[in-house]
């Protein structure tokens, strides 16, 4: 029998050989910089078509905390991002674009919280360019989606809000429903991005309450509906857009096809509404034209410094649809030219609207009963309601695919580089004050 400590030095090479062959094959399998986590425990940057073939393909293999970076190119095909807190980004917004070729149903579909697309275009698809949904049926995420017969508008505890969401530098052209459309979603932020050629509107917003959300800094032209908020209540604000030259301005709606009705305390505040006449854009199912603002149902909203100019038929339409009543309405200090009517108030009774300091424009009835004429204003009868104007030809619309491509918008800087930013903790601080009443652009 060998003495004690005689063999210790050989068993112990022995033990630090297979410990070192054991090391190097776990450093074989270990994550490299741009797999899942690097050394520092980082989330992962996956490539786009570097590491990946598609940009699927690589949502695939995310985990939370991801982004998926994806280079200049067009990509055909639907993306899904299920994965919480992932961030898809394009390196240039006009240049990777994302093309349903006229027969996929969405662009990019994100049920996973807290995630964010940006710096990238949507094109091409049949029925929205970018959803953030909580509604994860795939069957319920195409046009039956939001609202439409094949929706059941009263199952929010089947499918509760997607809490988180954030679309950044997205530009939404020539799909068959919406640009950009966040529906059954919260705390979330919509800036920065652009959308023309929709069917129906280049930004929705629809069924949240509360909705948590800001919608600011866009620019949405040559669609039936530039922006539209139906059943989107509480926390809920419009800052600073730039709604111009479709069809109809901007919409917001009380309607029964959506859970959460009626609509009500949303803020509209330092946005630009001009020139929404455009006979080049979509036709709108309702066949509205030449409208800034259609308040069809609204309840209890405040629109203030918004300028509201050259839309042919009024500024503002108030008007009761579907059973609700346009109720409590507060639009007063913002810049009405008299180029217009300045407010068609066709509902029977006042019922707490209220039009205050918008300008010396006509308004239907004219004059309009004293108790609409300051804020807030108090219940009574209206005698005559206002009537629209009548437009002696409205121009046919043209198919969303025949509306022209847009020229390329600006795009998020660095975008190469930075960082990722999950859409954690929004909106966060909203500042009305930092929304002047925008100057005349035409």
């Amino acid at each position: 029998m060998p003495r004690a400590g005689t063999d210790a030095p050989g068993l112990l090479a022995l033990v630090l050989g297979l410990l070192i062959a054991l090391l190097g094959l776990a450093a074989c399998a270990a994550p490299q910089a741009d797999d899942r986590l690097d050394i520092g425990g980082r989330p992962a940057v996956l490539r786009v078509p570097g590491q990946f073939p598609s940009i699927q393909k690589a949502m695939d293999s995310a985990q939370s905390g991801d982004m998926v970076l994806v280079s200049p190119g067009v990509y055909r095909e639907s993306v899904a991002i299920r994965t919480p807190r992932i961030v898809l980004r394009g390196t240039d917004r006009s240049k990777v674009v994302l093309d349903g070729e006229f027969k996929r149903i969405n662009g990019i579909t994100v049920t996973g919280a807290a995630s964010v697309v940006e710096n990238l275009t949507v094109r091409n698809y049949l029925a929205n360019g970018l959803l953030f949904t909580g509604v994860t049926d795939k069957a319920l995420q195409g046009a039956g989606a939001g609202g439409g017969a094949n929706y059941d508008p009263l199952d929010t505890a089947k499918f509760p809000a997607l809490r988180g969401f954030r679309a950044s530098y997205v530009t939404a052209y020539d799909n068959a429903l919406y640009g950009i459309y966040a529906f059954d979603a919260r705390d979330g932020v919509i800036e920065n991005s652009y959308g023309s050629g929709q069917a129906d509107s280049g930004i929705y917003v629809g069924q949240c309450n509360p909705c948590n959300t800001i919608v600011r800094s866009n620019l949405a032209e040559h669609n039936a509906v530039g922006i539209e908020v139906t059943n989107a209540s509480k926390d809920l604000y419009l800052l600073g857009n730039t709604i111009r030259r479709n069809r109809v301005g901007l919409t917001v709606l009380s309607n029964n096809l959506e859970a959460l009705g009626p609509q009500h305390n949303a803020v509209f505040v330092g946005n630009t509404i001009s020139d929404n006449n455009d006979d080049r854009s979509p036709e709108q199912a309702d066949g509205g034209f030449g409208i800034g603002v259609g308040i069809g149902g609204g309840t209890h909203n405040r629109f203030e410094r918004n300028r509201v100019e050259g839309n042919h038929a009024s500024a503002f339409v108030l008007q009761d649809v579907q059973g609700y009543p346009v109720v409590g309405n507060e639009i007063k200090g913002n810049t009405v030219d008299d180029g217009q009517l300045g407010l068609v108030m066709t509902a029977n009774r006042v019922q707490g609207n209220c039009y205050s300091g918008n300008g010396h424009g006509p308004t239907s009835p004219d004059p309009l009963p004293r108790a609409l004429t300051a804020c807030p204003g108090r219940d009574t009868a209206i005698p005559v309601p206002g009537r629209l104007p009548t437009i002696a030809t409205v121009p046919p619309g043209v198919s969303f695919r025949d509306v022209p491509s847009p020229p390329a918008q600006p795009g998020k800087r660095d975008a190469a580089h930075e960082p990722a930013r999950p859409a954690l903790r929004l909106p966060g601080r909203v500042d009305l004050a930092a929304y002047r009443l925008p100057e005349s652009r035409r």
